[in-house]
């Protein structure tokens, strides 16, 4: 299965899990096609998804879901990778809301809510992971255009208290899938609250009065995603349709095993399986076209071995970083601190990125002016490539993090107490 090819050692339930993946990807690339040219997700992939159980493909069996893990998501996104790009991305974007389900019920087991929160809390909860098992398409909308230099994601949207729930105002530039998911996971900063403690998450219909699309996303990469981001002027939200007890986003975060929600790997992997798709593409168009006065293939060419060997190589990066930080973050046993594994995803994102959007240029380069075209598969893939080199946070951004990291960490050791002997 083409899942396997990134998690190589698939147990029988993630076989079985993959295997629902599998099915649906033939008509995912049926339709990648004509969804990148109109820039519009196929509203039928919703239903597909559906019916194949997918949409609960994270969430415990309890809930309703497959009861798969961050492994079955990141062969899940890589497998429709290789088929439609921009389906894989906005399929990871839904799978994320699961961290507001999942990652709440851990903190309450870990003590983190007093005795008053945590009814709040479970019930909002199991609300998120119930219907994502029940096949509720969610949006998880938090990147907005408002930036600062302190942070990667900066939250303006507000929400104010007012009698059953919740007045919302804001803008999401940001978040697949808009107006095709059912529901819109919102976060939103409480009114009075100026720290990422007053951080609270709502469920917001997609028909809501108030909630409309903003201008159409005309990007650069995977533009079938439905990108275009809301706005929200008075949008109200019932009570029980939100998570709005100060410190309980900040404290969910304490329990992901990585970075932010503990998931983003996922994404890289959406990319590693374009990668992977414009490579067999090329080398089939390559190794089967032929020289008209030799008969030899194009890919025998030195210019063509020589990218053919640049490509492997940072298709070959892109998985051991990808497969490395999957096995750092899933470990049945920890062997890494939360600060080492979110340092290490810091360079893994722009590691794989580059060298994804690296295999696209070479058969780009191997394709010579027949590739360069639009509309296949290589055109595509550089675009929904490029993507990569900036969504979230670009690789120079992650290198300069971590650098930060060590060597404050270093400088902090060449401060230390003198033993009591030399004191004397």
């Amino acid at each position: 299965m083409i899942g396997q090819r990134l998690v190589e050692d698939m147990t029988p339930a993630e076989r079985e899990r993959a295997e629902r993946v599998e099915s649906v990807l033939p008509a995912l690339r049926a339709a990648a096609e004509q969804a990148d040219a109109t820039a519009t997700f196929p509203a039928s992939h919703v239903a597909l998804l559906r019916e194949a159980g997918l949409l609960g493909l994270v969430v415990p069996e309890k809930f309703g879901g497959l009861g798969g893990t961050l492994r079955d998501l990141a062969a899940a996104t890589y497998a429709m990778g290789t088929a439609c790009p921009s389906t894989a991305l906005a399929y990871f974007f839904h799978n994320t809301s699961a961290s507001r389900g999942l990652l709440p019920l851990e903190a309450i087991d870990a003590g983190l809510f007093d005795d008053a929160e945590i009814p709040v809390v479970r019930a909002f909860a199991e609300k998120v992971l119930t219907r994502m098992g029940e096949g509720v398409w969610l949006a998880n909308f938090a990147s907005e255009s408002v930036k600062t230099s302190a942070a990667n994601i900066t939250i303006a949207t507000t929400a104010r208290k007012v009698d059953g729930g919740w007045i919302l105002n804001g803008e999401k530039s940001f978040g697949c899938a808009t107006g095709v998911a059912d529901y819109y996971l919102t976060s939103a900063r409480l009114e009075g609250h100026e720290t990422a403690e007053g951080l609270a998450t709502f469920f917001v219909p997609r028909e809501a009065p108030g909630v409309s699309t903003r201008a159409p996303w005309d990007g650069l990469g995977m533009r079938a995603t439905a990108n275009n981001g809301i706005r929200l002027a008075d949008v109200f939200v019932p009570a029980d349709e939100a998570l709005g007890v100060p410190g309980a986003f900040t404290k969910m975060l304490t329990m992901s095993r990585g970075s932010f929600v503990g998931n983003q790997l996922a994404i890289a992997a959406v990319y590693t399986g374009c990668a992977q798709r414009v490579y067999d593409e090329i080398l089939t168009a390559t190794t089967t076209k032929r020289f008209a006065d030799t008969d030899e293939p194009i890919a025998s060419s030195p210019v063509h071995q020589l990218l053919f060997g640049e490509m492997t190589r940072s298709l070959q990066t892109a998985y051991l970083w990808l497969r490395y930080q999957l096995a750092v973050e899933t470990a049945e046993v920890p062997f890494k601190s939360k600060q080492e594994v979110f340092a290490q995803w810091r360079l893994g994102k722009g590691a794989v990125t580059e060298a994804c959007f690296r295999v696209a240029l070479g058969a780009l380069k191997a394709g010579g002016t027949s590739a360069a075209s639009m509309h296949g598969v290589t055109g595509r893939a550089l675009r929904d490539l490029a993507m990569g080199l900036v969504m979230t946070f670009p690789a120079e951004r992650g290198m300069l993090e971590v650098a930060r990291i060590v060597t404050e960490a270093r400088a902090n050791d060449l401060f230390a107490t003198a033993p009591v002997e030399a004191a004397r």
